[in-house]
């Protein structure tokens, strides 16, 4: 009775949204799933039109239905240039949800989701096991990028993707964890750290440590952080979605601060827009903690330049020649929280660099999380539109501000023999210090 009641819930909240779409299509221009495959079907405005009769197409054909719906970027292009203003992921997210609280989770999400990713102790420890035998399963492939390819076939890495390697000393365990006071009348703030930076690219994490304390903000980074719960949240798994929800509530209860920070534009607009949004079960004072706690989640960048101010570095010697870099916009930064001007002066920041501007700079990389997984030759399609970009700037170096992205960045570069680092702008800026 609990799990229907939620569902009718969730039905209404989608029928309420839904009358504000007029159908006038300015959605398709800016969908880059659209772009590469032509399929009306896979915008937002032919997805919407299905889940008008959403209860009859249930029972007709959920599978079907779920199909359709799973085949989203969840980028937010549409939302973001929407003249009516619909909000789309929560419309889609929410339908997930129904439809998967209605077919239920496959073996193989249920086993992730609420085995693993619901106990961090546990899935770091499998992961850390994964770090030390990956070398049997992928072998390097560029040193540049630091990726890796099959040494054999295998359904994950098919179609030559190349992928980067798990670290082999993640963040959790380099810094495991964190409570440092402020100084100077700087903040305080709490650290998200959020499972790609932690598990692959803990240099992001150091860069952000080494920037917080050069600038005297204090930091506060609780052990055993879980996931933000955006892959449970895509798969339609409300259940998991909201226990990892309150694990981070009660982690980050335990000291006071000032900002929430990440370094991640996928985990900032999870906590900021999809946690008050999304948690269906909250009790009055839970929700009240779950908004406050959004009101007060900054994406790094963002933090930096607005709360902190970046430090002007003089170079002791004359730099020859400046190095290139280029920026990817993540998509759920830019177009989700409006932040474009922050990555950029940070890479401004640094003297040896010079920014140069990529055509297209905003449009979506194409990984999508799990889309990349379940749909890559699409996604690829889409990277590959993106790398031209950033090869046609003839930079050293792409920064982008979301791990996501730094992925895909590295797979389609990789692949192409582009001879072009990838890195985040938190690198870059600590790399000046």
């Amino acid at each position: 009775m609990p799990k229907m009641k939620l569902l009718l819930a969730l039905l209404r909240q989608l029928e309420d949204a839904l009358v504000v779409c007029m159908r006038c299509g300015l959605c398709q221009a800016v969908c880059p799933l659209y772009a590469q495959t032509g399929r009306e079907a896979d915008v937002a405005r032919g997805k919407l039109a299905l889940l008008d009769g959403l209860i009859r197409e249930m029972i007709q054909d959920p599978q079907g239905v779920y199909a359709r719906l799973d085949r989203c970027l969840l980028c937010g292009s549409c939302a973001a240039n929407c003249p009516s203003g619909v909000r789309v992921l929560d419309i889609f997210l929410k339908a997930r949800a129904i439809l998967t609280g209605y077919l239920g989770l496959s073996p193989v999400k249920k086993a992730i989701f609420r085995k693993l990713l619901v106990q961090p102790e546990l899935f770091n420890r499998l992961l850390s096991w994964g770090a030390r035998l990956q070398g049997l399963f992928i072998k390097p492939v560029d040193d540049l990028l630091g990726s890796s390819c099959a040494r054999f076939l295998s359904p994950l890495l098919r179609s030559g993707r190349h992928v980067k390697p798990l670290a082999q000393v993640p963040l959790h365990c380099l810094t495991p964890s964190l409570d440092r006071p402020s100084r100077d009348g700087q903040p305080r703030v709490a650290f998200f750290v959020g499972c790609l930076i932690d598990k692959i690219f803990p240099q992001v994490g150091e860069a952000v440590l080494k920037i917080l304390e050069h600038h005297g903000v204090g930091v506060f980074m609780p052990q055993d952080q879980g996931c933000c719960g955006i892959p449970a949240l895509s798969a339609g798994d409300l259940n998991t979605f909201n226990r990892l929800v309150r694990h981070s509530l009660a982690q980050f209860a335990a000291q006071p601060w000032d900002y929430l920070v990440t370094a991640c534009a996928t985990c900032t607009v999870t906590i900021k827009q999809l946690w008050p949004t999304m948690v269906q079960d909250a009790s009055g004072e839970e929700r009240t903690r779950i908004n406050a706690l959004a009101d007060r989640t900054l994406d790094i960048n963002q933090f930096l330049v607005e709360q902190v101010g970046l430090t002007p570095v003089e170079l002791t010697e004359k730099v020859a020649e400046k190095l290139l870099v280029t920026y990817h916009d993540p998509c759920h930064l830019k177009k989700s929280l409006g932040v474009a001007h922050p990555p950029r002066a940070l890479l401004q920041a640094n003297p040896r660099y010079l920014l140069t501007e990529m055509t297209e700079a905003d449009w979506c990389c194409g990984c999508g999380g799990s889309f990349n997984l379940q749909h890559y030759e699409v996604s690829a399609g889409i990277g590959r539109r993106k790398r031209d970009n950033v090869v046609h700037t003839g930079c050293d170096t792409v920064a982008t501000a979301c791990p996501a992205c730094m992925l895909q960045l590295i797979d389609m570069l990789s692949q192409a023999g582009a001879g072009v680092r990838v890195q985040h702008t938190v690198e870059i800026y600590a790399e000046s210090l």
